[in-house]
């Protein structure tokens, strides 16, 4: 085992708190076990091996990120996590891989979310030609999870959107009643509203985005008191 891996175990499982660890394992439908340690003292425990120094070398990183996955409490896949995120600049397109196993691996929104909007948007952006070639065969996937994931990887790039590969991908997926997805297509909606308003509510009308991906999409917007879109009549949901 990696040395920084050895001593990330080292900080963490003296922190374990087994009626927090109950606690989150409900939270997260008991899909993972806890040592109970929440982010904010997570991250203070490892503040000293985040800071550049001690930081694994680059070349060595897909083994630390892949002994943090093969852990069994959440708390080192979210460490693995903060680690790619702080590495995430000079991450090569090799990467991608690794991050479609971390992706399709202990999936949940926690990580998936978190990978999506950081490393593959980085890499996105660092290696758009090779980054797409994933994208776009990752949009076609049974696994739901990568699917999300090019659901949202641009939630960050405001004016940066590609807004017509954007809303493709959202029409591939509109069918698809699974929360996940249909949570990721109004979150995407409402953070690229924050951009274009227009384009965002002319698509949910045109498209008639219904149910939860239409709350989510028109939340911001609503809020704001800018939306016109309304919410369908019982007889539009027929």
């Amino acid at each position: 085992m990696h040395s920084w891996t050895m001593a990330v175990k080292a900080a963490l499982a003296p922190l374990a708190n087994q009626e927090r660890a109950e606690q989150m394992q409900a939270y997260m439908r008991d899909q993972f076990v806890f040592y109970g340690i929440p982010s904010p003292q997570r991250r203070a425990a490892l503040k000293a091996l985040f800071a550049q120094p001690q930081l694994p070398d680059l070349g060595a990183l897909p083994t630390v990120v892949r002994e943090l996955w093969q852990q069994p409490q959440r708390e080192y896949q979210l460490v693995a996590v903060d680690l790619l995120i702080k590495c995430k600049k000079p991450l090569s397109h090799i990467f991608l891989a690794e991050v479609e196993a971390l992706i399709t691996t202990k999936s949940w929104w926690d990580t998936v979310d978190l990978l999506a909007s950081h490393i593959v948007a980085a890499l996105s952006i660092n290696h758009p030609d090779q980054t797409q070639d994933a994208l776009q065969r990752w949009r076609r996937s049974d696994n739901l999870w990568l699917r999300r994931t090019t659901l949202l990887y641009q939630l960050k790039f405001k004016h940066l959107t590609d807004e017509r590969l954007l809303f493709e991908i959202i029409r591939e997926n509109q069918a698809d009643e699974a929360f996940f997805i249909q949570k990721a297509i109004g979150w995407a909606l409402r953070e690229y509203s924050k951009t274009n308003a227009h384009a965002v509510e002319s698509f949910i009308e045109q498209q008639r985005i219904q149910g939860l991906a239409q709350r989510e999409g028109l939340k911001w917007l609503r809020n704001n008191a800018r939306s016109a879109v309304t919410e369908p009549t019982r007889r539009d949901t027929r």
